[in-house]
């Protein structure tokens, strides 16, 4: 086996790593184990490879590493079930509604709803949805 099938051998590998564990470390490692690859083609010693596998795996890893975290925070912005449909809604009480009973309506749905606090809100008034627990919403008065 020649030095660049070795470097690439050791690309694919971190890459299916990646694949199994996303933490961005093997990525950063494959791509600097693809560019050692291709230089490996032209340069035979393992004195120049090494260290150019590791410098072309860090500048991988600082370039990769902010893109990723923003792309990632951007997909949790876009929040999906009970967050996304319900927290933060506005619904009516359909019941009045304190720490131990009431209903809320939101969608043509009726959900059981609680208060957070002490408070109690009559039948009618618009409430809005801080927390989901299960099949109970707990509201606040909007």
């Amino acid at each position: 086996m020649t030095l660049w099938q070795f470097w690439a051998c050791a690309g694919v590998i971190t890459l299916i790593l990646e694949m199994f564990m996303p933490f961005t470390f093997f990525l950063s490692m494959s791509v600097g184990a693809f560019i050692t690859a291709i230089v490996a083609v032209w340069v035979t010693s393992k004195s120049v490879l090494v260290p150019l596998f590791a410098i072309c795996s860090l500048v991988s890893l600082l370039i990769f590493r902010p893109l990723l975290a923003k792309n990632q925070k951007s997909t949790k912005e876009q929040e999906t079930g009970m967050e996304g449909q319900y927290i933060g809604k506005t619904a009516k009480a359909i019941k009045t509604i304190n720490k131990n009973e009431g209903a809320i309506s939101i969608y043509g749905e009726r959900w059981e709803a609680r208060t957070l606090s002490d408070e109690e809100i009559s039948e009618g008034s618009e409430v809005e949805i801080v927390r989901n627990d299960s099949l109970t919403m707990f509201v606040k008065r909007k």
